[in-house]
């Protein structure tokens, strides 16, 4: 019988919350708001990477399991869309500040 389904978010990008050192800490410290993009991206290049790989193996019949490279494809995905929108809202603050007059 096949395995159980094993939780979804592993894998997915973490953004850190308001209350974390990395999102208080000012531009010149060693966290900031870059260095959280950044290694949000880096982690959803890595999953889409992970998926790619997954599909290889597949396609070339190394694996057999369809379920968990449709599962790593999915992650993929949503990882994906998740990286859009906070690029969205991102974009939308920035037009945001622009329209303001100082």
């Amino acid at each position: 019988m096949s395995s159980p389904i094993t939780n979804v978010t592993t894998g997915l990008p973490t953004i850190p919350s308001p209350a974390t050192p990395a999102a208080s800490s000012s531009p010149q410290g060693d966290g900031g708001f870059f260095t959280s993009l950044t290694n949000a991206i880096e982690q959803v290049e890595q999953v889409h990477t992970d998926a790619q790989q997954q599909i290889s193996d597949l396609l070339q019949g190394n694996r057999q399991d369809v379920h968990n490279v449709m599962i790593a494809v999915e992650k993929a995905d949503v990882a994906f869309q998740l990286m859009m929108q906070v690029r969205n809202k991102i974009v939308s603050a920035y037009q945001e500040i622009e329209r303001l007059q100082f």
